[in-house]
This record gives C-alpha cells, structure tokens and sequence, in this order.
C-alpha cells in the first residue's frame, strides 16, 4: 500500500507550485528504481497516466472501469503450492509497477473501503489512508495542513 500513496502523493504542491517526482526524465527514473520498477520511459508514461487515473478515481471523478485500459495485457494465474494458492501477474515489463500500484489499490478498497481519500485542505494535492478506529481522519499530516486549518478556524472564530 506504501506504493499506491507514494505514487498518489507524487505531485504534490510546495510553496503554491507542483512538484512531479515522475516529470523529469532522471528523478522519475530514481522513483522507479526506489520502488521496484526499471524507470524506463515506458514504465514513467505509465505510472503518470495510472497516478491521473487513481486520483480522479478516489476522488469520485472517474469510475473504476477508467483503470481497465491500463490493465491490458495483465493476466493472474493461479498456482498450487504446499502452502497453497498463490496467484501470479503477468504483465509487460514495463506495466510490472503500475500493476502493483492499481492492485495495492484495489486491496485497499477491499480491506479498507472509502479509507483512501485526498487531503481535506483545499490547497493541498496529497491523498492519506485513514487508519483510524472512527475512520475521521481528514488531513495528510496534522502537522501541517491539520495545524493550518485549525489555526485558520481559531483565527476567524476570535477575530
């Protein structure tokens, strides 16, 4: 699940601007490279175009089935082992990561549904999974957009 937020959370506002860890040819590579991937260009035009998919799905814009395209080719083949079932993916090399990421997403959504949301602060791009018993989390980090947003309220209630 760490790569589905990491990938999620790959295009995030510093100061009012965007930062793309995958638009740059090098640092796309390194984010590749640092979670399992070959950072080839083909794998980089992938892991943007399933990170702009996810996002708008986990934030209702888009239906799941939006994924599918970027599923062609991807084959699960079960096999039997002594401890069990395991399944195996199959896909092309380059799809190997973005396949990874778009089924950390569905196990999430199996095991912690509507748990995956994006950062309640209007300003911010990041996306958090809500591991809390009440399910009530809002902010990427109560360090910063958390304080931000209380000390906002704070302000406007005692101005």
């Amino acid at each position: 699940m760490d790569v589905l937020l990491d990938l999620l959370n790959s295009r995030p506002l510093i100061n009012g601007a965007e930062q793309d860890a995958l638009a740059d040819p090098a640092g796309g590579r390194r984010w590749a490279l640092e979670h399992g991937g070959d950072g080839s260009p083909e794998e980089l035009a992938l892991l943007r175009d399933v990170r702009d998919v996810l996002r708008d799905v986990v934030c209702g814009e888009r239906r799941p089935t939006a994924l599918n395209p970027l599923l062609e080719g991807v084959k699960q083949l079960p096999e039997m082992t002594r401890d069990g079932l395991r399944w195996t993916v199959e896909s092309p090399p380059h799809a190997r990561l973005a396949v990874e990421v778009i089924l950390a997403w569905a196990a999430t959504e199996e095991q912690l549904p509507g748990r995956l949301r994006p950062c309640a602060n209007e300003k911010c791009q990041l996306f958090l999974l809500d591991r809390s018993r009440a399910n009530r989390a809002r902010w990427c980090s109560m360090a910063t957009c958390g304080n931000r947003e209380k000390a906002r309220r704070h302000y406007n209630r005692t101005r």
